[in-house]
């Protein structure tokens, strides 16, 4: 599978997916700002912003800066199939390039995969294949390892099992709680996160089978 080619140099269009506080999100928005205009830029603009709930900062970090926004709550719909769809024509109605999941906590079903696997970019807070699901960092801590990290993948219709993209390494120090080590993940989440994104958008890339790979 690879990406579409763009015509023109346009830069791609990204809609995040958000479920919080919006620190990934906020990371994007920062390095488009700074980057250059032009062939030199950071190749890709968020068109809209998307959130499971009501309220929360990511959002209003999209409003701030000029982003529509959008909200697909689980509870509104009667099925959780029902808001699956929603949620995909909510996003295809942005036309993008990719989607970004920027810390969206619900797990996409087979109608958004459809229209947007293999377009569809996560990060998880462990070196995957280890420590998948909701609890990277203490289950990565539990186990006693010395280095764990966080994962760049795209989305499939598993638990963090989708092709991995890029990883990040963070040593896990003898004073670490989940909470402290979580922290350290979380920063290179983000420039992993920034990185990633923007090598994807400016010189596209193809999936050979478990293996992405980014001319």
């Amino acid at each position: 599978m690879s990406s579409p080619p763009r015509a023109t140099p346009a830069p791609a269009r990204l809609v995040v997916l958000v479920s919080g506080s919006g620190t990934n999100l906020q990371a994007l928005l920062d390095a488009i700002a700074a980057a250059p205009e032009g062939p030199d830029g950071y190749g890709a603009r968020i068109v809209a912003v998307g959130a499971d709930r009501d309220s929360i900062a990511g959002l209003e970090r999209a409003e701030r800066a000029g982003i529509p926004t959008f909200v697909c709550r689980v509870k509104d719909h009667a099925t959780r199939e029902e808001w699956d769809l929603a949620l995909a024509e909510a996003t295809a109605a942005y036309e993008p390039d990719l989607v970004v999941s920027a810390g969206f906590m619900k797990i996409v079903g087979r109608e958004f995969l459809a229209r947007f696997g293999g377009r569809f970019v996560n990060t998880h807070p462990a070196l995957l294949p280890s420590f998948p699901g909701a609890h990277g960092v203490r289950d990565a801590l539990a186990y006693g390892v010395k280095v764990t990290g966080c994962t760049v993948h795209f989305v499939d219709d598993g638990v963090d099992t989708g092709p991995i993209i890029a990883q990040g390494v963070v040593e896990v120090r003898n004073e670490d709680d989940e909470a402290a080590l979580h922290e350290r993940i979380k920063e290179v989440e983000r420039r992993l996160l920034v990185d990633v994104v923007g090598r994807l958008a400016r010189n596209g890339y193809r999936i050979e089978g478990r293996k992405v790979v980014i001319p």
